[in-house]
């Protein structure tokens, strides 16, 4: 049961919320708009505050429901539930369901691990906000705390393998989906964060 509660968080992590919202609040696709992301920041920056918060908590709900599917399939087997929170994420990422394109998976990292390490989590989570504070730059809080993510996760939980895997894994994918974001940054060309929608 393990491997399929794998399967099925791929799957349920794929669930493209920020182009359904999109499509139904406004009949566009948001694919077609700004940096062409299905996630909330273009979300929010294309479609507006309502759409973009949203579809952060769909993309978060939808990979917190993977892991604790995951956590109930599996009888608790932490093995299965760090497959599957790193599963969520990449079907995020790279989901089936709109060929294989996706978003950046910085939502669905924090509604997979709120269940998997939580206190981890809330730690880099409050360095996002200081860094976001500080450079108004959401991908360059992003990077620095999904990066720092597995440091957390052995620092404040000494865990098995797994999480450590997993808390690894995720970082590999936040950082590669921001790639773009980080040749930006270093250019000095990227966009500061603001609820305004900036994308007719």
């Amino acid at each position: 049961m393990g491997a399929l509660a794998v399967v099925a968080a791929y799957l349920i992590g794929g669930i493209p919320f920020g182009l359904i919202i999109v499509r139904l609040m406004t009949g566009a696709d948001v694919r077609e708009a700004g940096s062409g992301n299905i996630g909330a920041t273009n979300v929010l920056r294309t479609t507006g505050p309502m759409a973009g918060i949203l579809t952060l908590v769909l993309d978060a709900a939808k990979a917190w429901l993977a892991v604790w599917l995951a956590d109930r399939l599996s009888g608790g087997n932490t093995m299965w539930m760090s497959a599957a929170a790193l599963a969520a994420l990449a079907g995020h990422a790279w989901s089936v369901w709109i060929g294989f394109k996706g978003g950046k998976a910085v939502a669905s990292f924090v509604g997979a691990y709120a269940y998997l390490a939580p206190l981890p989590l809330l730690a880099v989570v409050l360095l996002f906000v200081f860094v976001v504070a500080w450079t108004r730059y959401l991908s360059l809080g992003s990077i620095i705390a999904a990066g720092l993510f597995p440091v957390a996760c052995w620092m404040i939980l000494h865990p098995g393998w797994p999480v450590l895997v997993s808390a690894l894994g995720a970082a590999i994918i936040i950082v590669e989906r921001h790639r773009a974001n980080i040749v930006r940054i270093r250019a000095g060309e990227e966009r500061i964060f603001s609820f305004r929608r900036t994308v007719s």
